[in-house]
This record gives structure tokens, sequence and C-alpha cells, in this order.
């Protein structure tokens, strides 16, 4: 392994401590009835706050033309505002170890996605490994004895909103937004974002008023830094290794997920769970950036 190579996995790990936090974060959130789009406003309200912060230090412009506008409202509805409300539901349904494994299911649906739009190019390797992915996390969620409650599976559709929409928001970012900085394109589609969530979380009743430093509360603003720090390392992840193996990213989701969850939340997974994961992460050790790394 190359020492780039070896950075990107790096970062890559780093990625997925962060992003595994933000489940355990989002169930104690929601655990006083803070709802879906209320607590989706308020994680864009701080990714405004950070990015903006990066953006006036760093002295960047920020792109405002037609292209860039219709670029930030995409970002903002398929990475953000649609998939997190989903995840913020099925949360409230779902142990939080389970909504980490699901994510799991992003390469899947991403493989495909980078062939169709010429991001990536096939290889049975790499299908290998995401085919492992997947019966990892068909292992867990097929049987029966792996959820605490068989009606549970009711909910699993809800949590699979997100991995999709992030498979297509990396593929997307890949294909069409090499022009736009990660730190431009992440505040461009937070403050698209807020203006957004707004008025859809005022129009469906799920206002979040903050009652102060209470853990739901702190939950809130802890989940929303780590998202604004660790999407835009993500942004910059895909131009420079490519959509498919950054979102190999899901499957540490999935490892820190799952330990964040059985340490701070208590939740404890049958064999079924322990059986799958080698499975899981021989996938991502078979899946490697693309040949071509860009400056």
């Amino acid at each position: 392994m190359t020492r780039e190579m070896l950075g990107l996995t790096g970062v890559l790990v780093m990625l997925g401590a962060g992003w595994g936090a933000t489940q355990p974060l989002a169930k104690v959130a929601t655990s006083t009835g803070y709802q879906p789009l209320g607590l989706v406003f308020w994680q864009l309200v701080i990714a405004v706050l950070c990015l903006g912060g990066v953006t006036l230090i760093r002295g960047l412009r920020l792109p405002t033309d037609a292209y860039a506008l219709r670029m930030y409202a995409v970002v903002a509805l398929i990475g953000t505002v649609i998939p997190n409300s989903a995840s913020y539901y099925a949360i409230t349904k779902l142990p939080s170890g389970l909504i980490s494994i699901l994510l799991a299911l992003v390469p899947m649906f991403a493989f495909p996605m980078a062939l169709a739009l010429g991001t990536d190019r096939f290889s049975m390797l790499r299908l290998l490994g995401l085919s492992l992915g997947l019966a990892g996390v068909l292992l867990i969620v097929a049987p029966e004895a792996s959820l605490p409650d068989p009606s549970m599976v009711a909910f699993i559709p809800v949590a699979l909103i997100a991995p999709l929409l992030y498979a297509l928001e990396g593929n997307v970012v890949a294909k069409w937004a090499g022009g736009i900085g990660p730190i431009q394109l992440l505040f461009g589609s937070s403050l698209i974002g807020v203006v957004i969530a707004a008025p859809l979380a005022g129009f469906s009743g799920q206002v979040v008023v903050p009652q102060g430093l209470t853990p739901p509360d702190m939950a809130v603003v802890a989940s929303g830094v780590v998202h604004a720090i660790v999407y835009t390392t993500y942004v910059w992840l895909v131009g420079r290794a490519g959509a498919v193996f950054a979102v190999q990213v899901s499957y540490l989701v999935t490892g820190f997920g799952i330990v964040w969850a059985m340490t701070f939340l208590g939740e404890r997974y049958s064999g079924w769970v322990w059986a799958a994961v080698p499975l899981m992460f021989t996938g991502l050790f078979l899946v490697q950036p693309r040949p071509r790394v860009t400056a």
C-alpha cells in the first residue's frame, strides 16, 4: 500500500468513527420526542455556523451562479433533508446499531450508479468486495432472531432511504460538482437546506425548541458539528479517491456505530451480527481506490 493510499484509508477510518457516532447521538436526540424535520433544521443551522466560519477565515468565495445554486439544492435534498429526516424517524423505531448496519448498503446502491454514470469502471474484485458487504448486511437483517422484535422489519424500508440517497449523492458530487470546493459545496447546500427545512418543520408541526443543556440538546449540537466536519471531508474524499471508494466509509460507520451504541446506549446484538462483521470488513479490504488520484 502506497503512502498516499494509506493516508486515504486513514481519512476513511476517521470519517467512519465520526459518522458512526451520529447514530447513537440521534437516538439520544429523539429520546424526548424531538421530531425529525426539526432536528434536521438545527443540524443544518449548526453546519451553516461551522462551515460559514471556516469559509470566512479562509477567505473562500461562495459561488452563487445558477449551476452552483442547483448543486446546493440537490445536495441539500438528497444529502441531508430527506435522508436525515428518514433516519431520525427510523431510529425512533429501530436500534441505533441496526441503523448503522443498514448504512453499509450504500456501496451496493452506489456501484451500479457509478457504472451507469461512467464515474468508475467495472471490476470483478470490487464486485466481490461489495457482494461480501451485502451478504454481511443480509445475514443481520434476514434472520428473525437478529431483531429484538420481528415487527421492526416494517420500518427497515424507511431506514433504507438514507443509504440509497447517500449513494446517489456521492455519485452526483463525483460527476457534476468538481468545480465547487467541498467547503463551499457543503456551506451552500446547508444554507439552502435551512431554507427548505424551516418551513417544512413549521408546517408539519415538527419545530424543535431547545430546552437548555439537556442530553438531547447537547446530542443535537454534537451531531451537527460532527456532521459538518465529516461531511465536508467526505466530499473531498469523493473527489480525491472516487465515489465507490469513498462510500466504503459505510462499513466503518457500521463497525463504529455498533461499538458506540454498545458503549453509550448499552445495546447488545445477536450472533448473526458478529458472524456478519468479518464479511463486511473483508468486502472493505477488497475495494481499493481507483489507480488515478487527482491532485
